[in-house]
């Protein structure tokens, strides 16, 4: 964050940004103005990329009295402070004294430009990051780096500046690859990689880091969980390591040591109801950031993808499905055009394994997908109406810019009970009106609960009702039928139109 200039701009902007709460990524220290931080061996000298080497041994030994002290002075060369520097839009000060206050705003900031209009600022923003290969080559993470003009790069008792690009980024595990295009004239010390699969919670760990521009900081803590969802994309998680060792604001990007002082992991975020820490960390786990090396020295990471969107199996419905537990992820969209719509896939199976392996959850499901090269085909083994099958889907590429984006609500005002909406037949104009393919049949869907259990279940106004556990209804009448057979309690598994679209739906009857 900002290490504020004494102007009265910068202490309003610090003031607002201290308001801040949730989760921050632990990240860059803007110079410009505060803003909180995201606050959840190899060399290529021949030229060909290779993963460097990773420490899979038992952790074991004991701690002495100069544990930390000895990791830290062997390990902090090889951890570097990053400055970046990026162009915005700034907010115009004159806004802040109500508007109407030009000489004042020329006392305090000049007059470059008429007041009230927008301001490119250049923000100054600092990180960490670490060596890992001979060549120059350094991890930090994506939304350190993410839109720098210009990155350099610190190292232990060197006050020099070296010039640093970024080689490859990834948004879905906020990592990033940067090489140096200036650097010392000696040999670099290259970070030592663990297994993070081995951690648990309680083992030691230390971060070495730059939080608000003091560079190389030690903090040592323990492993307060692993195996955190930390949604970094919108409806897309990854698993990451909890800790408390102390992360704050600057330590994007470092690394995250065990007591051998091997990188176990990259510290990217915090929550804190404030821009500092309050002992919740997360890392991301270095064997899924080893793992995307190859593709970031290729400046390109690709990810698959079949193109639906699916619910969870709760413990209510598994056996609905014709499940003797509760595993896999229900299909409830198949997005048009996309993989899954080339395939024989339809809504309301339920996928339970993925190229022979069983699928436990949503989460599972989605990386297993996501670290498939685009172009395989794959096995889905799949539950329809209660019985099992297997279909081959071939695997697309995930475009992340277009992830997850939020559709709109619909605000209703009419109330209803039961399942929270009201009904009403299909007629040629309302087909016409909703622009609906000629001869669809169903019960239209008027007004939704705000606070209903359809709502909840992804109802929305003007959605076509065509099939209420699995029976076709071509009226409201044949809806209500159906939907009063579901005791309380018990869940509903609507067919639904949505403009050219179906999706399957799960409801939970008050």
């Amino acid at each position: 964050m900002s290490t504020g200039r004494s102007t009265l701009f910068s202490a309003v902007l610090i003031a607002v940004t201290s308001m801040a709460v949730g989760l921050v990524i632990a990240a860059r220290m803007n110079l410009v103005s505060d803003s909180a931080a995201q606050t959840s061996n190899a060399s290529q000298a021949s030229g060909v990329s290779v993963l460097p080497a990773m420490n899979s041994e038992p952790i074991t030994g004991q701690l002495t009295a100069t544990t930390f002290r000895d990791i830290a002075q062997a390990q902090s060369p090889m951890v570097v402070n990053i400055r970046t520097q990026s162009r915005r839009q700034g907010q115009d000060p004159n806004e802040f004294f109500g508007g109407g206050g030009d000489d004042l705003f020329r006392r305090f900031f000049g007059d470059p430009q008429a007041p009230g209009q927008p301001r490119e600022e250049t923000s100054v923003s600092t990180g960490t990051g670490f060596v890992i290969d001979q060549a120059g080559y350094i991890v930090t993470n994506n939304h350190v780096v993410e839109g720098a003009t210009k990155i350099e790069v610190f190292f232990l008792d060197d006050d020099q500046a070296y010039e640093a690009k970024v080689v490859g980024q990834d948004r879905l595990t906020d990592s990033a690859l940067l090489e140096l295009i200036e650097r010392p004239d000696r040999e670099l010390l290259e970070a030592r990689l663990g297994d993070s699969s081995q951690m648990q919670a309680g083992d030691w760990v230390i971060a070495i880091g730059n939080p608000f521009s003091l560079g190389h900081t030690v903090t040592v803590g323990v492993v307060s969980a692993v195996g955190r969802p930390f949604e970094q994309i919108r409806g897309r998680s990854q698993q990451v390591i909890q800790t408390d060792a102390a992360i704050n604001p600057g330590n994007s990007g470092g690394p995250l040591l065990n007591i051998r002082g091997e990188v176990i992991g990259v510290n990217t975020a915090i929550v804190s109801d404030r821009p500092s820490n309050l002992g919740i960390g997360f890392a991301v786990p270095i064997n899924t950031v080893r793992d995307l090396l190859p593709q970031l020295r290729t400046g390109r990471v690709t990810r698959g993808v079949i193109g639906v969107e699916i619910l969870p199996v709760t413990e209510d419905d598994y056996r609905d499905h014709g499940l003797d537990r509760r595993m896999g992820a229900i299909v409830s969209r198949i997005a048009p055009g996309g993989p899954a719509d080339d395939s024989d896939l339809e809504l309301g199976d339920v996928i339970v394994s993925y190229d022979g392996e069983r699928v436990q959850d949503i989460g599972d499901l989605q990386q297993k997908v996501v670290e498939t090269r685009p172009g395989t085909v794959v096995d889905l083994g799949v539950y329809r109406n209660g019985s099992p099958t297997n279909l081959p889907v071939r695997i697309g590429e995930l475009d992340l810019d277009n992830e997850g984006r939020a559709a709109p609500e619909v605000v209703v005002e009419d109330l209803d009970t039961g399942f929270g909406m009201s009904l009403q037949d299909l007629t040629a104009e309302s087909i016409g009106e909703l622009r609906l393919p000629r001869g669809t049949s169903g019960a239209l869907v008027t007004n939704v609960d705000p606070g209903g259990a359809a709502l909840l279940g992804g109802v929305r106004q003007n959605d076509v009702i065509t099939a209420v556990n699995r029976v076709a209804v071509a009226t409201t009448a044949d809806a209500i039928r159906e939907l009063n057979q579901v005791e309380s309690g018990r869940t509903a598994f609507l067919l639904i139109v949505r403009g050219n679209e179906e999706r399957f739906l799960r409801l939970r009857k008050e």
